[in-house]
């Protein structure tokens, strides 16, 4: 079978889902995941390339109109067959997921790529909670400006992860890394081992709770 990069557009209903949670399997490729802003009244909508031989991503939408609750799940098929690829070759993925989340809508996020590159923009979403993770590639998170208590997990086998934290958002950073650099900005005071945290921590009513690492990367931590 050809070993073409085919494309599966992907547009889920809103209908009246208010609180979703959402689970992202895409395999080993690249994950590109950020709000909405057409204002269509969908709750998500994008594109999934995939490999052809590997056959049509999976997208499975569970609603419970009484509450307003809905989960969706999204997930790579890994086909009949996988291939062989060696760990270094594990850091960028041969297939891009572009998913745009509705930004009225409350997520709670597992985004999960087996070693692709993976760049989440929060930027002016409703996020409760988000558990982001690459087998090899970079990790890019940016955070929403209005925020309660977030609570935020990023992880790579080998690339590096970083985080950007808009100027009025306090923070608790547990940060490590194997063979990388632990970056901060110099707002975020250490506190414990491998602890970091804003002086206002304790007293903010925007704050966010971070657990960052890398296998061999670098974890940093900016203002934006």
């Amino acid at each position: 079978m050809a070993n073409n990069v085919l494309t599966h557009n992907l547009s889920e209903p809103l209908r009246s889902t208010t609180a979703a949670k959402i689970n992202i399997d895409n395999g080993d490729g690249n994950m590109i995941l950020d709000g909405l802003t057409s204002g269509e009244p969908v709750l998500a909508s994008g594109t999934l390339e995939y490999l052809e031989k590997l056959g049509l991503p999976s997208s499975t939408l569970d609603l419970d109109g009484s509450n307003g609750q809905a989960t969706l799940t999204l997930k790579a098929s890994r086909g009949r067959q996988t291939w062989f690829r060696f760990p270094w070759q594990a850091c960028n993925g041969a297939t891009t997921w572009q998913i745009h989340l509705n930004p009225g809508v409350q997520a709670d996020i597992n985004a999960h790529s087996d070693g692709g590159n993976v760049k989440i923009d929060l930027a002016g979403m409703n996020v409760a909670r988000l558990a982001a993770d690459t087998g090899g590639g970079n990790m890019d998170v940016v955070l929403p400006e209005e925020i309660s208590n977030l609570s935020v997990t990023a992880k790579s086998g080998a690339g590096n992860v970083t985080v950007r934290i808009p100027g009025g958002i306090a923070a608790r950073i547990q940060a490590t890394t194997g063979m990388g650099k632990v970056v901060l900005d110099g707002r975020f005071s250490k506190v414990g081992d491998k602890t970091y945290q804003s002086p206002d921590y304790e007293t903010a009513a925007k704050k966010a709770e971070l657990t960052l690492s890398s296998g061999a990367g670098n974890v940093s931590v900016t203002t934006k």
